[in-house]
């Protein structure tokens, strides 16, 4: 009965969808970041025709097939508008033309601002119309509270983006086979040339003395139990090796089987790598600085040649993967809010918002990665900021771990690296986080990444849509249709001739998650291969028309994630499904540190119009994620507390709180969270 229900519902949309206009057009503003990644094919990509697993050739200025397919079942037709910036460019191009676009995209933020002006349609106030995205708003309450724009009214102005939902985002990664090659067998490490490890500059993080107990998952992951880090066998790693100075890299590497050993009282016996990268992992930074040191001292033994780089990213000439080292430094030394959904706020153990650009130890987090630094423990370009062929590090040996997607990035075991080398992700660092439950901290893993709403979206325009009642209906229809079933297969896959099906018409499927998900057709497959070396993301972007924006399925990537990265994977899900990773909640969670902070938060006019006066703390800012941007968090790993008016971690968070205006950004911020939460209480 229930799927008789579903069945009917689906054929009343449709019916509804079908009565629009057949004439009426939408004026479309929106893609992702790039002219290639439109709801129409470019000219780089279409060439003189690309023909693509549906059977069909496109060219340019052709819809893609996600969208000729909309055009199929909503009834209108599409005019591609966009002019392929970036998401914040996009709507700057346009806010003085809104009556030229019908929808358009932005970011979060700007949208809230934008609709609370009267600019963007509200779509609080079109639910009647909307019955799958506010079916999707009661499940997912956070989500709510993330697109609310205005607490009294209720108002929503964007449809929100979701690149997968409540799962993991970022991961370690290392060279596995480095880590077996260093560590792992019998008797002492030996090899025939080495370097000396650099002086000493980083001091622990972790204990000296005593012993602490980590839950952990077994290694068979049957289940978990409490792993002991006994420091009173051996010492604390990194205060052992500094007192021993400058050691060749065999020593380092013997000093840390050693450790292990004894630490762990011959838990990880001859395979000690599981300390690092195994389901039953258990390492930290001290213990991640120590094997850097082993690594950098070591690069004859794993590539054979005189030099190898330790913690690199992705683009190191890009700003935009640069801030990736400094999210890791939030996990390796249990700072949250560097990895928030919006600005650097989080929500602590007393139920209000702080910011970690205000708080010293963010800084001191930043520091210690500066005295990696100054061993030599991070890559050298990025530390000139040059692009030195770090794109090419895991191909040509040169790099050892990064902080990353794992479905892009294992993607290189099957097409850049060589048979035996193993690039995988790994387990989350166990750190000292603050969450509450003891005054000294809890030392556990927890991960900040965790995937919610997108810090962009897509609206309509008030202008480009007022008088006409079938584009506003065209418009809400398209939202509406994303967020049912069929839709977010659609907005995920791309239309059903990539989907392999059976003989009845209806899809092969596996279950992801809990769920059946469609299975993508073998075509599908090899062409993805074929025109985005595997990168799902890419191919979908750029040859489907899907995964632009609404809720996209993380079902079609992990599909398309090489048997390395589903293993590392693995681990992580597994540790994650037991307990031992915790994460933020979607929702607002009993013990407030672990609720996720919302995407968007429901400031006034005059707030945004003050907010904004605070340049040093706007996205354009002395914190900037985007790819030409500059971050002062970035600085601080690279140059150390040099930076005018801020010569220790205090002088950095006082100079943010005052000199920037940071007390007053957090005041505003904290009016509109409070405001939420009693909006939220309401409902």
């Amino acid at each position: 009965m229930k799927k008789l229900l579903s069945i009917l519902l689906a054929c009343v949309l449709l019916l509804s969808y079908a009565a629009l206009a057949e004439d009426t057009v939408l004026r479309m503003a929106t893609g992702y970041n790039s002219t290639k990644t439109g709801i129409a094919f470019d000219a780089e990509t279409a060439g003189s025709g690309v023909t693509l697993a549906d059977g069909n050739t496109y060219n340019t200025g052709d819809l893609k097939p996600t969208w000729v397919e909309l055009e199929k079942i909503l009834g209108v037709k599409f005019e591609d508008k966009y002019q392929g910036n970036n998401t914040s460019k996009e709507f700057e191009f346009w806010k003085d033309r809104l009556n030229e676009v019908d929808m358009i995209s932005g970011t979060a933020a700007t949208l809230t601002e934008y609709g609370e002006a009267g600019s963007l349609v509200n779509l609080s106030e079109h639910l009647d119309k909307l019955p799958n995205f506010k079916a999707y708003l009661e499940k997912n309450p956070i989500v709510l509270l993330s697109i609310t724009g205005n607490t009294s009214t209720g108002a929503i102005y964007f449809s929100p983006y979701f690149d997968g939902v409540n799962d993991i985002e970022r991961m370690p990664l290392m060279r596995v086979d480095w880590v077996q090659k260093l560590l792992d067998g019998e008797g002492e490490f030996a090899a025939d040339a080495c370097n000396d490890t650099a002086e000493p500059v980083y001091q622990p993080y972790m204990p000296t003395s005593g012993s602490i107990g980590i839950e952990t998952v077994k290694a068979d992951a049957s289940g978990t139990w409490t792993l002991d880090k006994n420091y009173d066998a051996y010492g604390n790693i990194v205060a052992v090796m500094n007192e021993k100075g400058v050691m060749s890299g065999v020593e380092a590497v013997n000093m840390l089987r050693e450790y292990i050993d004894k630490t762990y009282d011959g838990y990880y016996g001859t395979e000690r790598s599981n300390l690092f990268v195994g389901q039953d992992a258990c390492w930290d930074a001290d213990e991640l600085v120590a094997l850097l040191r082993c690594v950098v001292a070591n690069p004859q033994t794993l590539n054979g040649t005189d030099s190898v780089q330790g913690l690199f990213t992705r683009e190191e000439a890009n700003n935009q993967r640069r801030v990736d080292m400094m999210r890791l430094a939030g996990h390796l030394f249990g700072v949250r809010g560097l990895e928030s959904r919006q600005d650097y706020l989080y929500v602590s153990t007393d139920g209000e918002l702080h910011d970690a650009r205000q708080e010293p130890e963010a800084y001191e987090a930043m520091g210690r990665m500066h005295d990696m630094a100054l061993e030599g423990l991070i890559s050298k370009a990025f530390l000139d900021s040059s692009d030195e062929n770090s794109g090419t590090y895991l191909e040509n040996d040169l790099g050892f771990m990064s902080y990353d997607y794992n479905q892009t990035q294992t993607i290189m075991n099957e097409t850049k690296l060589q048979e035996g080398e193993k690039y995988m992700a790994v387990m989350v660092p166990v750190a000292r986080w603050y969450d509450g439950t003891n005054e000294d901290g809890v030392y556990m893993r927890f991960t900040e990444s965790w995937r919610s709403v997108k810090t962009d979206g897509w609206a309509i325009s008030k202008a480009g849509v007022e008088g006409d009642e079938a584009k506003l209906n065209a418009a809400l229809a398209l939202i509406d249709y994303a967020f049912s079933d069929k839709g977010q297969i659609l907005m995920s896959y791309g239309p059903d001739a990539f989907i392999k099906t059976k003989e009845d018409g209806s899809y092969e499927t596996f279950v992801f998650n809990g769920k059946e998900m469609p299975v993508i057709a073998d075509a599908t497959y090899a062409e993805l291969w074929e025109k985005a070396s595997g990168n799902y993301t890419n191919y979908a972007r750029m040859y489907l028309g899907s995964t632009l924006s609404f809720a996209k399925s993380q079902a079609f990537e992990y599909q398309c994630t090489s048997a390395v990265g589903k293993e590392g994977a693995g681990h992580i899900s597994t540790a994650i499904g037991l307990g031992t990773i915790k994460h933020p909640e979607l929702a607002i969670a009993e013990n407030p540190w672990y609720t996720s902070v919302p995407t968007v938060l429901p400031n006034t006019k005059v707030e945004n119009d003050e907010l904004n006066t605070y340049t040093e703390l706007t996205a354009n800012g002395k914190f900037n994620l985007a790819k030409d941007g500059e971050n002062v968090f970035v600085d601080i790993i690279v140059k150390g507390f040099n930076l005018d008016g801020m010569t220790s971690p205090e002088e950095a968070a006082a100079t943010v709180d005052t000199a920037w205006f940071g007390f007053d950004y957090l005041l505003l911020k904290g009016d509109a969270w409070a405001r939420l939460l009693d909006y939220y209480n309401s409902l």
